[in-house]
């Protein structure tokens, strides 16, 4: 049976992160308002070239293929173009074969507090002031980055999180901040078996993992199903205070497909093999070495975003 709004795992993205809007966003910017709606109209049967989440939100799309009948997930557009604007925007969509049919189109207004109305567990915008108010006001936001877009013809979804500030709070992030790296550790050790609070993304990862469980049933029911979802965690973190890591998501019910705690290492060496096709993370120098193919999103949240960033 498909799932009912309220219940699909939903994720709501700006037309700027999906397709590529430059050539757009410099005729608004240079020419304003006028001249941009008369650019869109002569352009309107033009197909926009993808952006940074498109290959992520294609992938993320076909979980519905893969489990029919039941439609698990979904994608809403939320744009500042307005409805007439916005027809070049459909009009790509349809002709990518993405399955996105409600849409928000704000004439200009920021699209984030309608985050809760679509019940998006992300909100994906290149608009770094949209994702930011999002956040601030408690919605989960992340800034999507400008990156070189490489679409293959793989199967597999690989979605990769950061932990702290990002899965979970910034509580001990906290503690690092204030204390030093002996204090922290000293700190994790002492609350192994604490769980974690939730952080900005906890939803879309405990959304994630219930796709995981779909695909463990499917896989039992018919031996020749082929899983496309793969999950992973890339943290700083390295033991003992990986353990706080491990006991958290147990005690959430939740569990990745796979888990690096690289310590000092740059994460950009785990991230060149892996090639995720998006990687979530909440400190920016995590997210300046890009590689092909994947969405670097950051997500300013927590004390990362609010004192100066390590390099």
């Amino acid at each position: 049976m498909a799932y009912p709004i309220d219940k699909k795992l939903v994720i709501a993205v700006s037309s700027s992160a999906l397709f590529d809007l430059s050539e757009s966003d410099r005729v608004f910017n240079e020419e304003g308002e006028l001249a941009y709606q008369k650019y869109q109209d002569q352009h309107i049967d033009s197909i926009l070239d993808i952006g940074a989440v498109f290959p992520f939100v294609k992938r993320f799309l076909s979980i519905n293929d893969n489990l029919p009948g039941q439609s698990p997930v979904e994608v809403v557009l939320l744009s500042r173009n307005s409805p007439a604007t916005g027809r070049r925007v459909f009009r790509s969509i349809q002709a990518h074969g993405l399955n996105i049919t409600r849409a928000a189109f704000l004439a200009g207004a920021s699209p984030f507090p309608y985050i809760p109305a679509f019940n998006a567990s992300i909100f994906l915008s290149a608009n770094e002031a949209d994702a930011r108010n999002a956040i601030q006001n408690k919605y989960p936001a992340g800034i999507v980055l400008p990156s070189q877009v490489v679409d293959t013809d793989d199967h597999e979804l690989r979605v990769a999180f950061d932990f702290d500030g990002v899965i979970a709070d910034d509580g001990s992030e906290k503690i690092y901040q204030s204390g030093g790296i002996d204090k922290f550790q000293e700190h994790e050790s002492e609350h192994r078996d604490r769980p974690l609070n939730a952080g900005p993304l906890a939803n879309l990862f405990k959304g994630l993992s219930k796709m995981q469980k779909l695909e463990d049933r499917a896989q039992k029911s018919d031996k020749n199903y082929k899983r496309i979802l793969r999950i992973s965690i890339i943290t700083a973190r390295n033991a003992p205070a990986h353990e706080r890591v491990v006991s958290t998501l147990e005690q959430w019910g939740v569990s990745p497909s796979e888990a690096f705690f690289v310590g000092g290492m740059k994460k950009e060496r785990i991230l060149s093999v892996l090639k995720p096709h998006v990687f979530f993370d909440d400190q920016m120098s995590h997210l300046q070495d890009s590689v092909n193919g994947s969405a670097m999103v950051h997500i300013p949240f927590g004390v990362r975003n609010t004192t100066i960033e390590e390099n």
